[in-house]
Formats: C-alpha cells, structure tokens, sequence
C-alpha cells in the first residue's frame, strides 16, 4: 500500500510539488538588476544578473579636498 504524501497549504513556497520546485528554479537575484541574461531552460540554468557601475554617475559636486596640516588643500583641486 502507498503512503499518501502530504504537503503543508501554507508553505512559502507553495502547496503542490510543482510549485516547490518552481520556487526553487525562479531567478533570486533579478529584482534589482539592470540586465538578466538567462542561459538554458533546464534544472541547469544560469541567470546572469548585470547591474550598472555606480561609479560611471556623477552624485554632486566634485569635493574640492581638506586642508592638510600645511594649509594647502588635498585631493582634486
């Protein structure tokens, strides 16, 4: 006699095997990325998630430095 399998309805990732199994496959990182690149469709697939360099944008003004001990200003003049 088979043992009936039971799955709880309220589990967070979902209440049919189908769904577990979707939930554990779904990309976990995309929310925030600029560009998802995904490769294959299988078990074995890989998201690629590109975010933008922050670096490349320009936040304010540039920061002209602090004084050094001499008096004279450091850093981008």
């Amino acid at each position: 006699m088979a043992q009936e399998v039971k799955y709880d309805r309220n589990h967070h990732a979902g209440a049919t095997p189908e769904a577990r199994i979707a939930s554990r496959l779904r990309n976990s990182g995309g929310e925030e990325a600029d560009t998802t690149v995904k490769t294959g469709d299988g078990p074995q697939r890989v998201f690629h998630n590109l975010h933008n360099s922050g670096s490349a944008r320009k936040h304010g003004e540039v920061n002209s430095g602090e004084p050094g001990i001499d008096g004279s200003k450091r850093g981008v003049v």
